[in-house]
């Protein structure tokens, strides 16, 4: 296994590269020399951003829930490069509302995408860092820190992810394979923005304590993801903040179910109102998810 370059050598894949988080975080890792493989199912947008990467920049239109065809891709970036460094698995998509008024497809795709996604990612990609001694930063989030009401989909799959993400540290670690976990708060994402467009969830949203109560600027986010990155970062916090709610964590989920029960039932005859209105899930890449178009970012 070879020793793994710095970040103006390395081969680096980003699955959920479309936009948001992922596009920004490859075009940052192709500013400091890396090649990059963007993986997503937005064609176009892939096409754009790799574009913005510099002419050792390559897309690949696969979906993260289809593990023979994520293998094949990883194959094919392989042959392409000689070698993966690192993959940053950020595919993700997300749903609000009350369980019992959610679709349970829909609830079980955010669960497919974000967890068996990561799963499947990381199965596809493992090979290669081996042979590399490589780095796989997985993207979690607050949400895997700390439950919300009506988010009980997103929630469960970052906790899944990080817990995942631990597990396989330790499989791995003797082979030379380096796992992150990065997390973030709410970041100006379109998936954040979509989320804000439901009046329920803005006002619980609202009523967070600071500093989870705000929507922080993208850029300074992912900034903090390549340095982590660049150092192999078991742990990556986007914002400085979310460091020191680590020791804290424990105490959440009873914080939350005596304060958030009151706040939803406050709000119940708004969230029947506006049932209808939550039907299908927002990817990190902003596309919705659809029964015709299967797994997005």
């Amino acid at each position: 296994m070879s020793t793994t370059p710095a970040l103006s050598a390395q081969v680096v894949v980003v699955t959920g590269a479309a936009r948001g988080v992922g596009a920004l975080t490859a075009r940052r890792l192709a500013q400091r020399g890396a090649k990059v493989a963007l993986v997503g199912l937005e064609p176009e947008e892939l096409k754009a951003v790799a574009a913005q990467c510099g002419a050792g920049a390559s897309y690949w239109e696969v979906d993260v829930t289809d593990v023979d065809a994520l293998t094949a891709t990883a194959r094919a970036i392989q042959d392409r490069y000689g070698r993966i460094d690192t993959v940053v698995a950020n595919a993700g998509i997300a749903i609000g509302g009350p369980l019992l008024d959610s679709d349970h497809r829909a609830f079980s795709r955010v669960i497919e995408v974000n967890l068996l996604g990561s799963v499947a990612t990381a199965r596809a990609f493992l090979p290669a860092l081996v042979e590399s001694g490589g780095y796989l930063l997985q993207i979690a989030s607050l949400a895997a820190m700390t439950p919300a009401p009506l988010m009980a989909a997103y929630c469960a799959s970052k906790a899944g992810v990080e817990s995942f993400a631990h597990a396989l540290r330790a499989e791995v670690a003797h082979q030379g394979v380096k796992v992150g976990v990065g997390y973030l708060s709410w970041t100006d994402t379109d998936m954040v923005r979509g989320a804000d467009q439901d009046v329920v969830l803005r006002q619980l949203r609202a009523r967070l304590p600071w500093p989870a109560n705000k929507t922080y600027p993208l850029a300074p986010a992912v900034d903090r993801l390549v340095a982590g990155i660049a150092r192999r970062s078991p742990h990556v916090y986007a914002q400085a903040w979310l460091r020191g709610l680590q020791p804290v964590r424990w105490a959440l989920p009873g914080l939350i179910a005596a304060v958030g029960s009151r706040d939803v039932a406050r709000l119940a005859p708004e969230l029947r109102a506006t049932a209808t209105t939550r039907l299908r899930p927002v990817g990190a890449g902003g596309e919705a998810d659809s029964a015709a178009r299967g797994a997005v970012e």
